[in-house]
């Protein structure tokens, strides 16, 4: 896990720095104009730890889509809400390596439980199962690196999926970019939001198992144009179609 934390850093750091393009322009250097607000000094709605947060986990997403090593902490496309949310607060709280390592191992019990009675597949059960399932994950690390209970920690992981629930999967071109990069960033900061609900006695009406049944029916009901296809949502807007066409996929069928 030592390794993990090392290689989240690293993954971070890099795509803070990394000021090319991705192939076909989805990704960039949007992770360092996030940052930017923190060295401008200028006045932001979320607090700095938010901003860093949400900077970070864009870094991360950015790293992975110009291919370079990441973490896929649960996968790939939800790589960057862990990473971004926990190594931000360790740095803003001054709180040690220890702590942010053992906080991983909390994100990865509460994965455990979501492999378990669901899935982490994009192409199962939508976005949910990957950004969601991050967020979730994210929330009760978060708790547990604070000082929360165990019952604050699995509650503030229900709070975070249980508003992720139906998000889909529409990548433009299939490509892991656009619109994921960013849906890690607002994830990062919502896993922030659900640990301090949490930490104020916010209780979730539906506890977390439930809530990762509900996302696994959620998956059975969702239309396959919105698992990881390409064929639908974002995907399929004048933008996400000029992009299709620029990797010579083929034309969606009217249906």
């Amino acid at each position: 896990m030592t390794r993990v934390y090392q290689v989240m850093q690293e993954a971070i750091q890099k795509g803070l720095k990394d000021k090319k393009s991705s192939s076909f322009g989805m990704a960039s250097d949007n992770a360092k104009l996030s940052f930017k607000l923190l060295e401008k000094n200028q006045k932001t709605l979320l607090s700095p730890l938010a901003i860093k947060a949400m900077a970070y986990a864009i870094a991360t997403g950015e790293h992975n889509c110009k291919m370079g090593r990441i973490v896929a902490f649960p996968t790939a496309g939800g790589s960057g809400v862990i990473p971004g949310s926990i190594i931000a607060t360790q740095e803003e709280w001054e709180l040690s390596e220890k702590k942010a390592i053992n906080a991983l191992f909390t994100a990865t019990g509460i994965g455990l439980i979501i492999a378990k009675q669901s899935t982490f597949s994009a192409a199962k059960a939508g976005c949910q199962a990957e950004v969601g399932a991050a967020t979730a994950m994210a929330a009760a690390a978060l708790t547990e690196m604070r000082g929360g209970t165990p019952q604050q920690a699995i509650n503030a992981a229900a709070l975070a999926l249980k508003n992720k629930l139906g998000l889909v999967c529409d990548p433009l071109g299939g490509l892991v970019a656009v619109p994921c990069i960013k849906r890690n960033g607002l994830g990062a900061v919502h896993a922030l939001g659900a640990s301090d609900l949490s930490i104020a006695g916010v209780k979730s009406f539906v506890p977390f198992d439930e809530v990762v049944q509900a996302m696994n029916n959620i998956g059975d009901l969702m239309s396959e144009k919105l698992k990881e296809t390409a064929l639908g949502g974002l995907a399929t807007t004048k933008t996400g179609l000029k992009i299709r066409e620029k990797m010579k996929l083929p034309k969606i069928k009217k249906r």
